[in-house]
């Protein structure tokens, strides 16, 4: 089988374990790598090329890097003049335009790290751990003009791990999604492949998260409170206010896990050690063993405490409303439930 022209729209590190799989297949010729524009990060706010355009550089592939696909009119020429069979899409961070959609014959193929329709939206991969549920996986599915609902060509499931953060469960479904990924596309080009529509009635959208979503409400349970912790790491991370000598202090976790114990005020410090801080919550205690002062380095507990105190009877303090809620279900947006109901 000849091997397709194709080209690559991706940017975050997601994408760079799925464009390095491509490279390698004879089934696709890559013609050309669509990125976002570089941003500054760190401290220092450097600008740094996006995880795609750096692999795309290390194999002398040509990168362009539009605003907007929907604004840039010249690109969109360009691609319609390179005439591509296939497009693949995967974590690019913007809608494809409609003409770009209709430009290549066999379609555009997106790999979403959900298990669609389940978690459309910004962060798939954080909303499973929040939710405590067992178990996620990936998602290969034909693009249409609207978010995350196009038909499904294949999808692999994976569990959830009862201590695995959100970063750690990325990488596991950044190589899972790039694996599934070459597998799947000899197969689609030859036409083996039937698609089966999304059941949008089943669909959830998982809301991008922000620093807010990681303040800790005590008063919920310690089982919910660890899943926020893993969920939120490595962004955009878990904190709480802790109350001590008339001062507030911001206080990040890292890593924590329930365990049982008896009710008390939520927040309060129950016992500390060697190995870690245990603080009330709304049910059971959290057993906390990483964390870090702002402005500090995320240490083990009794690294952290031998540098700074922390008590039984002291207090952390509980928000006056909790961001993420108890229940930890993203709502059905707007936009799926009028799909649902067209």
């Amino acid at each position: 089988m000849k091997a397709v022209r194709t080209i690559f729209l991706g940017t975050a590190e997601l994408a760079r374990h799925s464009l390095r799989a491509l490279i390698h297949s004879p089934a696709v010729n890559l013609i050309g790598i669509i990125s976002q524009p570089d941003k500054p990060q760190g401290r220092r706010l450097r600008i740094k090329p996006t995880p795609v355009k750096t692999e795309a550089i290390q194999h002398s592939l040509p990168v362009w890097q539009p605003s907007s696909l929907r604004t840039d009119t010249a690109l969109l020429r360009r691609l319609k003049n390179l005439a591509p069979d296939l497009l693949i899409v995967v974590a690019y961070g913007q809608m494809l335009p409609p003409e770009a959609l209709e430009i290549p014959p066999l379609g555009c193929l997106n790999l979403h790290p959900s298990l669609l329709p389940k978690y459309r939206g910004a962060a798939p991969i954080a909303w499973p751990i929040l939710n405590g549920d067992p178990q996620t996986g990936v998602t290969i599915m034909k693009m249409d003009e609207t978010l995350d609902t196009g038909d499904i060509i294949t999808q692999e499931t994976t569990p959830i791990s009862l201590t695995e953060t959100e970063g750690e469960l990325h990488n596991r479904l950044a190589q899972l999604g790039a694996q599934l990924l070459a597998r799947t596309l000899p197969k689609y080009l030859k036409g083996d492949i039937t698609l089966r529509p999304q059941n949008h009635q089943h669909a959830t959208y998982a809301r991008k998260l922000a620093r807010r979503d990681g303040e800790i409400d005590w008063r919920r349970p310690a089982t919910e409170l660890a899943n926020q912790i893993r969920g939120l790491n490595p962004r955009p991370g878990t904190f709480s206010h802790l109350q001590k000598h008339n001062e507030s202090l911001t206080i990040k976790f890292w890593q924590a896990k329930p365990q049982p114990g008896t009710q008390l005020e939520p927040g309060t410090v129950t016992e500390t050690s060697s190995h870690s801080i245990i603080v009330a919550c709304g049910q059971n205690h959290l057993r906390i063993t990483k964390l870090q002062r702002a402005g500090g380095k995320p240490l083990p507990a009794g690294d952290f405490l031998a540098g700074f105190s922390i008590a039984p009877g002291n207090q952390f303090t509980t928000p006056n409303t909790t961001t993420i809620k108890p229940s930890l279900r993203p709502n059905i947006s707007q936009k799926y439930h009028q799909i649902q109901t067209a």
